[in-house]
């Protein structure tokens, strides 16, 4: 039987109801439960949980931690002392498998990893858990290698060689000399395991690709990419593909489509952006309303299913932004040309159209496929210029949908969206890709006006099919999904920020995001905004992909999806797909199918998104390393248990100061303050805390920079 629990009121996000379901199968592992015993037994009495329920269940039986048994029925799938999960490794060697089936991460020894690599898909053996600590376990069976390739340095001798890899791995790659294939002693190249010697300390490599001398900007970027198994350059074949693909559009074409040339359109972008994915058109209507126009890319009418094209753009799934280079998910004759939103060229594209009051209430909304031809292309400097001015090409326009996307954005807030306007640094860099400088961009009004009619479309779109008439059951859809935060992280978040002066509420989820705002408002501008910003967000949950809506959190919109920018994101490709089929009448798709390409898109998004961090943390660590000796102001970032984190307060620049530097104590630390601890001395140093730094090691490779604290005085 269920222990009985106190009734009182839970709060969860996914995460933490997907545990607590768990709980209560791994408490009752021969008895059944359905949705509405599950919400009993959790005392939920939310419709919107109960809901969330059945996106879980579904998960859990998908991920075979549950077999359903019936239409609705769950059961514990039996496993007996062995769970599975994914690696992931610590720079001591040792490693955590971080599995849905356990409510805490599985200690592994490095004795015990038995050659499981980070990232691996692995099964664990539980040993008996002693009280207080993590569950520890061994490696019985890798299920699935995480990757065969890696990039590294190579080091030749007389009679062999190794490849050090970049990235996380316990092992160096041997190389037989006759599997160098022109590597040489020093370069970075990339290498492919194999085979492993039962024997052997390290598996054996071959050299699949030398991408040139270490330091050499190229040699680097490409390297990252090649770290994080992303491309850096299209097949032949590919590329010929695209190349067959012609510019002019046929005139049978302008028949099947809505015709907008005549109606005033422009493009805003970044000053060196070349691919256009969206456009805005707008005038005044007889009823007095103002017709908007959010015009997309018709990607999807020149990448047909089962193409080439299509499988490339699959593959990659996301165009992946670097400080110095974009590598786009289409080729250029694609991604710059054919699809792009070029001004004075007629161009397809999809389109969400919305009749507007001057309040900006949306009074109609219309899809389909269009036909445009864009007046202009603004720079966002150039828009914002009209903006701040009232002077300039099509100022009529541009101060007209400024002034409804303020109305927008006002009614967003209102709603319970939080507005994380965060600082973005750039690096000015010179033509062999060496950093010179660095800048600070802020969002501004022309930012904010283009940001708005995206989120819209991607809003109304996503109504239009999620959330039918008439009874009406949903047909399969891909939807932009972002969980509500995990109510511990919230907690310890609201607890740290007391020190500064600050609170959040967290009684409700439209309290979280007043309260959050107000807090992001009132930190802008003060020396902790990038710590506490950094920090709030560390607290959301991360966005993704899926079949199954559970609403977007941050934005308080209850259904949202991608629509606006197919060019760079596969997942726009597929909501263009699902709306076009839909509107024709077509039949629901199978969603497993689907739910399989939303997680393959939001895996490589995140892989994207580390890929250019690690540039950006390249291109800070190059920067810095002509300025070693020097000292600089800066805040604490981060704690951890080999150190602290400082971001320079001059250029946003991160380093750490090792803990085994620190020698005037021993320090421990405090995860739960986010500080460490002077053993002796009770000194502390916090997250949040201003010091001064002197940069004492720059190490490129490994892209660290190492700090040393300067007190007063010293």
């Amino acid at each position: 039987m269920v222990k009985k629990k106190k009734k009182k009121k839970l709060k969860f996000n996914k995460a933490g109801l997907k545990k607590a379901v768990l709980d209560i199968f791994y408490a009752n592992p021969k008895k059944t439960f359905n949705y509405k015993q599950l919400s009993s037994e959790l005392y939920i009495r939310d419709m919107p949980t109960k809901k969330l329920i059945h996106v879980v269940l579904e998960e859990l039986r998908d991920n075979e931690n549950l077999e359903e048994i019936g239409r609705g029925k769950y059961k514990l799938r039996s496993k007996g002392g062995y769970v599975t999960g994914t690696v992931e490794l610590t720079q001591q060697g040792f490693g955590f498998v971080i599995s849905d089936e356990i409510d805490q991460d599985v200690f592994v020894s490095a004795a015990n990893l038995k050659r499981a690599m980070h990232g691996d898909k692995v099964k664990v053996y539980l040993y008996a858990r002693r009280k207080k600590h993590n569950p520890e376990g061994e490696v019985v069976e890798i299920l699935e290698r995480a990757k065969t390739t890696f990039v590294g340095t190579v080091e030749v001798s007389k009679f062999h060689a190794f490849l050090v890899p970049s990235g996380k791995s316990p092992f160096d790659l041997f190389i037989p000399k006759e599997k160098l294939n022109g590597a040489k002693d020093g370069q970075k190249a990339i290498a492919k395991i194999i085979e492993w010697p039962e024997r052997s300390k390290n598996p054996y490599a071959e050299i699949i690709e030398v991408l040139g001398n270490v330091g050499e900007n190229d040699t680097e970027m490409h390297a990252i990419l090649a770290e994080f198994d992303l491309p850096f350059k299209f097949p032949e074949q590919v590329e010929h593909a695209a190349d067959q693909i012609p510019l002019e559009i046929p005139k049978e074409e302008y028949a099947n489509r809505r015709d907008f040339r005549k109606v005033p359109t422009f493009t805003i972008d970044p000053a060196d952006a070349k691919d256009f994915d969206d456009a805005l058109s707008v005038h005044k209507l007889d009823n007095g309303f103002w017709e908007v126009g959010v015009h997309i890319a018709d990607v999807t009418h020149y990448v047909q299913p089962n193409s080439i094209l299509e499988e490339e753009a699959y593959s990659r799934a996301t165009s992946v932004y670097l400080v110095d280079r974009v590598v786009p998910m289409l080729p250029e004759r694609l991604s710059n040309g054919v699809c792009s939103l070029r001004p004075n060229e007629d161009k397809l594209c999809f389109s969400a159209v919305f009749q507007l009051d001057d309040q900006a209430k949306v009074h109609h909304s219309w899809f389909g496929r269009t036909v445009i031809h864009s007046d202009r292309r603004f720079a966002y400097e150039e828009a914002q210029e009209v903006i701040e001015t009232g002077k300039g090409d099509m100022k009529e326009e541009i101060l007209t949908l400024d002034r409804l996307a303020k109305e927008l954005r006002n009614q967003r807030f209102q709603a319970g969206s939080i507005s994380f306007d965060r600082i973005e640094v750039k690096f000015d860099i010179d033509d062999a890709g060496k950093p010179l400088g660095i800048i600070f961009k802020i969002s501004k009004d022309a930012n904010k006006l283009i940001e708005e009619f995206m989120l819209l479309a991607n809003k109304y779109v996503a109504e239009f099919i999620g959330k039918p008439t008439a009874n009406k059951k949903a047909k399969t859809f891909v939807y932009r999904i972002h969980d509500k935060p995990d109510p511990d992280k919230l907690d310890s978040f609201n607890h740290f920020i007391k020190r500064f002066g600050y609170g959040i509420q967290t009684n409700n989820p439209k309290a979280v995001s007043d309260s959050m705002n107000k807090l992001l408002t009132n930190v802008e501008g003060k020396k902790e905004q990038n710590v506490i910003e950094t920090l709030a967000i560390r607290t959301m949950a991360r966005a993704e992909y899926s079949t199954r809506n559970i609403g977007h959190y941050g934005l308080s919109f209850d259904y949202y999806t991608h629509f606006t920018s197919p060019i760079r994101r596969y997942p726009d490709m597929m909501v263009h797909r699902l709306l076009a089929r839909y509107l024709d009448g077509g039949r629901s798709v199978v969603a497993q199918k689907w739910e399989e390409m939303c997680h393959h898109s939001s895996d490589m998004e995140v892989r994207a998104s580390n890929a250019e961090r690690s540039s950006v943390k390249y291109k800070q660590v190059e920067f810095m390393s002509d300025r070693i000796g020097e000292e600089f102001k800066g805040v604490i970032s981060g704690v951890t248990n080999w150190g602290i984190y400082v971001e320079l307060e001059e250029n946003k620049c991160e380093g750490m100061v090792p803990l085994r530097d620190l020698t005037d104590d021993f320090y421990e630390f405090d995860e739960k303050n986010y500080c460490i601890i002077g053993s002796h001395s009770h000194k502390r140093y916090q997250l949040g805390d201003e010091v001064n730094v002197e940069i004492v090691r720059t190490n490129l490779q490994k892209k660290q920079m190492d700090f040393r604290l300067v007190e007063n005085g010293e």
